[in-house]
């Protein structure tokens, strides 16, 4: 029987499909530094919170705090009460960070005008604008929305104008197609480079019943 995808309700009420590798990703960030070991572990914590959503949770639908709660739970239940307090105090970091952030349409001199003007920051906007409008594929898009949200938190700014968000968006998505398809590329010179090996191997050993090369 095939295993319904579980969704994930996220903080501004946008919906996404659970991805196994961001619960990883999360327990990497808690163990502060990416030794081999840590990684090791981390995948081996994640597998537990998976397992658990799918095998204990009985909806379909789950909230990111939710699954927040149940890795600082296993943190905490496995002994890295220390990790569990590292994510904590990051999260709610982050989450302060982008309360403070508002989009306005324009720049302008006016605070007040800009106060009227201005909405929340919210990433699934991008997300979802580069699904629709660039075809990327949903995880490299919610890559390059993360991109963007770190450089807009981290800037000190709380008011950004819509223009300069799209600047970044096409920026950072340009750079992140580059550096992917270059990556792609140096795979596949790899291969060509692996499989010209080979045939160069075949074509010198004897071949029997045939010209000699």
């Amino acid at each position: 029987m095939d295993v319904q995808q579980l969704q994930v309700i996220k903080a501004d009420g946008s919906c996404e499909a659970y991805l196994h590798t961001k619960v990883i990703a999360t327990f990497v960030n808690a163990f502060v530094e990416p030794a081999e070991k840590n990684t090791f572990l981390a995948s081996e914590l994640a597998e537990s919170v998976t397992y658990y959503l799918y095998n204990n949770h009985n909806t379909a639908t789950i909230t990111s705090s939710e699954i927040f709660s149940i890795i600082k739970a296993v943190l905490s239940s496995t002994g890295f009460d220390f990790a569990a307090q590292v994510i904590a105090e990051y999260s709610h970091r982050r989450n302060l960070l982008r309360s403070r952030v508002q989009v306005v349409k324009a720049c302008s001199t006016k605070i007040a005008g800009l106060a009227n003007n201005a909405e929340p920051w919210n990433k699934s906007k991008i997300i979802n604008s580069l699904i629709a409008e660039q075809n990327l594929d949903p995880a490299s898009a919610r890559t390059v929305a993360s991109l963007v949200e770190e450089k807009i938190v981290n800037s000190g700014f709380n008011i950004v104008p819509r223009d300069f968000i799209k600047f970044l968006v096409n920026w950072l998505m340009q750079s992140f197609v580059n550096e992917t398809t270059s990556e792609a590329r140096a795979d596949l010179n790899v291969e060509n480079m692996q499989y010209n090996a080979v045939t160069d191997d075949r074509s010198r050993q004897p071949q029997n019943g045939l010209c000699k090369v």
